[in-house]
């Protein structure tokens, strides 16, 4: 009696922790967006680093 006690025990608490899990991954995926959805703007395509050094400097 005791170990089925035990075991029924183990088994809602796995149950509850496989619900909270779900919640928050449901909840984290909500709040993000595929890379792949977004259009390919010019920042992303070109690193900000070589549009700095392609850029000719200004002549006061």
């Amino acid at each position: 009696m005791l170990m089925n006690r035990k075991k029924l025990i183990f088994l809602i608490i796995a149950v509850l922790f496989m619900i909270a899990m779900v919640i928050i991954g449901i909840d984290i995926s909500s709040r993000t967006t595929f890379p792949g959805s977004k259009g390919n703007l010019k920042e992303r395509i070109v690193p900000t680093d070589s549009i700095k050094k392609n850029e000719e400097p200004k002549q006061d």
